[in-house]
């Protein structure tokens, strides 16, 4: 998506005199507007999305190619309002040759010789998202169902087993074998710690009005603050963002485990960029949402290995030697109390997890 790899994407902008030669090879489509809102471009992508030509639709209005998207220019006119990115989220679009898509699309404002804004569309297939969630809902109750079981089986011999070895470590003959005992109680304890960890979720928020950039500095303070001087973090904030009613706490643990994963995985060296955005009509736990606060976490790190690049969000999968494998399973879950998603888009080089939370209203009535 253009809204994660916004920076990648300025890096094609600048390359050669034709300056977007490069978005001629990118999988997702892409068009690109004069200061008329004049169709300047479109890549190979785009023309077989639409199924248009580059030749017949080259100088033509946006609004005379996509006439009834009604969607389509208010998201042009707030990208140019407020000269930031602007995702609008499930658009229909009916081409001239009647074809009809249902598409999300980002809008970037930009200064390049004539051009003037980047559109870039991603079809929505919606039973592949619909099965999707499905999907997660079930998976959800896996990971609940699992932690319960775990926490279960290994609390009370854990105990015992701790208990035990204290009453050992007085009948030793000798001091210098209290070690091996000590060993025994320290790893009971950080067992003892991890299943509070798997029982964490299980709390309900405590909702208040909150800053979703106050929840971002308290991370950035906090990662900054416990990282090695390699790391940067870049903010990138839309600062118009409305409070969200949700449980700041919960909010900080969530964002806090992934900008982690996040540090663990560059080893003391790479950026991450905090990227707060408004998405407009977006479909969360099968509700319908007028608008959603829309958080990238981006990293330039290794990215997420294929083998577990679908089980990320998996109890006790972790792509780190020594990794619990629960930080992306407790954030996981801490977002969904909050009707909220989490997605990840992963590459070498570029990894963006995006967090979409509903904006409500006190009652819990959708805006």
């Amino acid at each position: 998506m253009l809204d994660c790899d916004e920076d990648i994407a300025q890096e094609y902008y600048f390359v050669t005199p034709n300056a977007f030669t490069g978005l001629e090879h990118l999988a997702t489509a892409v068009l690109l507007l004069n200061q008329d809102l004049r169709i300047a471009w479109l890549n190979p992508s785009a023309e077989n999305l639409f199924k248009l030509s580059s030749k017949h639709v080259t100088g033509m209005p946006l609004k005379q190619v996509f006439g009834d998207a009604e969607t389509l220019p208010k998201a042009v006119e707030s990208a140019l309002l407020t000269n930031a990115s602007f995702t609008e989220h499930e658009i229909m679009l009916s081409t001239p040759g009647n074809h009809t898509l249902s598409v999300s699309c980002t809008v970037t404002p930009v200064e390049i010789g004539e051009i003037r804004l980047i559109l870039e569309f991603h079809q929505i297939d919606k039973q592949l998202k619909i099965a999707r969630e499905e999907r997660m809902l079930v998976q959800q109750q896996a990971n609940r169902e699992l932690l319960r079981n775990l926490a279960h089986e290994i609390k009370n011999p854990l105990g015992g087993l701790r208990g035990a070895a204290q009453l050992l470590e007085h009948e030793l003959p000798r001091t210098g074998l209290r070690e091996y005992t000590q060993v025994i109680i320290q790893e009971a304890d950080r067992l003892q710690k991890l299943m509070d960890r798997l029982l964490t979720p299980s709390h309900l928020p405590h909702l208040r009005a909150t800053n979703i950039h106050e929840v971002l500095e308290r991370v950035r303070s906090l990662t900054l603050a416990e990282t090695p001087r390699g790391i940067r973090i870049r903010r990138d904030y839309d600062t118009s963002l409305p409070e969200l009613i949700a449980d700041p706490e919960q909010l900080i643990q969530a964002v806090l485990n992934i900008v982690r994963n996040a540090v663990q995985s560059m080893q003391g060296k790479g950026e991450i960029i905090l990227r707060t955005r408004i998405a407009r009509q977006v479909t969360l736990a099968k509700k319908r949402y007028r608008k959603a606060i829309q958080l990238q976490i981006i990293d330039n790190g290794p990215g997420i290995p294929d083998e577990i690049r679908e089980k990320i969000f998996y109890p006790l999968v972790s792509g780190r030697e020594g990794g619990s494998g629960m930080g992306l399973t407790l954030a996981q879950a801490l977002i969904n109390q909050h009707q909220g998603t989490i997605e990840c888009d992963s590459r070498p080089g570029h990894t963006c997890f995006t967090l979409l939370l509903p904006l409500t209203n006190n009652e819990g009535v959708h805006k």
